[in-house]
């Protein structure tokens, strides 16, 4: 099937599917109400406690991703907001899981499942903060099955209590060398948070090519210089940085420069 099909207005679903011996993998599809979806993106973030009450589907919505997921739709992007399997639910995915072939098979199953829902979409991986490292990580594994690969507010180096001790890197340890798909990076100029610095994504930018866009401006920051709530959540820009991640991924100008 190809682009130009006149895709049904589904209403927004929890998927889930079997991924490995006594493992689900959930994810959720919001409405794309009448948008006709050009691609697809599964964000990948943690445990957002998907689940459905009374009717309602709920699940944590802080993170940039989880709250931007409404600029997704409205530039005709299908997101699929991925929660941790089911072996990890309530807990703490930490990095050894992220480039675990486990956490890939369990991708794979959503990737399959959502070209298997909309055949001839082109399907990306967005990752922001921590979950960089899964995106950077199943892009290798997933490779050509992939459009490409969005890295936003990049951990660069491992978190550290002591700031006087030398940050060791992380996301920078990564062999980008390996990766062939497209990678797109977005980063704020001014995020605060020290595993996240700016200049680290410009180099990383200027090494490889990588498309990357700038953000500054934004809402005062209401929540730590780590969290969502502040330039490292693209707090206040949003929209904006949506606005541009899709426009690469459409194969459209984008904005290089947000301010």
């Amino acid at each position: 099937m190809g682009m130009g099909l006149a895709w049904p207005a589904l209403a927004q679903e929890i998927v889930t599917l079997q991924t490995r011996p006594g493992v689900t993998q959930s994810f959720y599809i919001p409405s794309m109400g009448k948008r006709k979806p050009q691609a697809a993106a599964l964000l990948l973030t943690g445990h957002i406690r998907l689940r459905q009450e009374e009717g309602r589907i709920i699940f944590n919505t802080g993170n940039f991703l989880l709250r931007a997921r409404g600029d997704f739709v409205r530039k005709g992007i299908v997101p699929a907001l991925l929660d941790s399997p089911s072996d990890l639910a309530g807990k703490t995915i930490d990095d050894q899981f992220r480039r675990s072939a486990e956490h890939a098979i369990d991708v794979r199953a959503v990737l399959g499942e959502m070209k298997r829902r909309y055949p001839g979409l082109p399907v990306f991986l967005v990752g922001t903060s921590r979950s960089t490292v899964s995106v950077a990580n199943l892009a290798a594994a997933l490779d050509a099955d992939i459009a490409g690969a969005v890295l936003s507010a990049s951990l660069f180096y491992e978190a550290r209590s002591n700031s006087r001790q030398v940050q060791q890197p992380l996301l920078l340890a990564f062999n980008f060398s390996a990766l062939r798909v497209p990678v797109l990076l977005a980063h704020h100029v001014d995020d605060a948070c020290a595993p996240a610095p700016y200049h680290a994504a410009m180099r990383l930018s200027q090494r490889f090519a990588y498309p990357l866009i700038t953000v500054k401006g934004g809402h005062p920051n209401k929540s730590g210089v780590c969290d969502s709530l502040s330039a490292h959540g693209f707090y206040g820009k949003e929209s904006e940085t949506v606005d541009a991640i899709a426009g690469w991924m459409l194969a459209k100008p984008f904005a290089k420069e947000i301010q």
